[in-house]
């Protein structure tokens, strides 16, 4: 059977469009932006010698960006 041909399930669109993992990243992501505008204080981080001042979303979003590509080089190895 082509996909036109294909007997309807009874699921309207939005029911099709609300899946449970679609929700789940729509409240991730919202969760995410709540915390960026929650952290827009400055502090100041110390890298070895020098002193930067900067949000701390951006140094917690460094140090996520840092860890995910740690995380994704390890699993690739692994998987070799």
């Amino acid at each position: 059977m082509s996909a036109k041909q294909a007997p309807r399930t009874g699921k309207s669109r939005a029911a099709e469009w609300f899946t449970p993992s679609r929700i789940a990243v729509t409240v991730l992501a919202v969760l995410a932006v709540v915390f960026i505008f929650e952290n827009t204080r400055e502090v100041k981080i110390r890298l070895l010698i020098p002193e930067v001042t900067m949000p701390l979303y951006l140094a917690l979003l460094a140090m996520f960006v840092i860890g995910a590509l740690c995380g994704a080089y390890f699993f690739r190895r692994r998987d070799r």
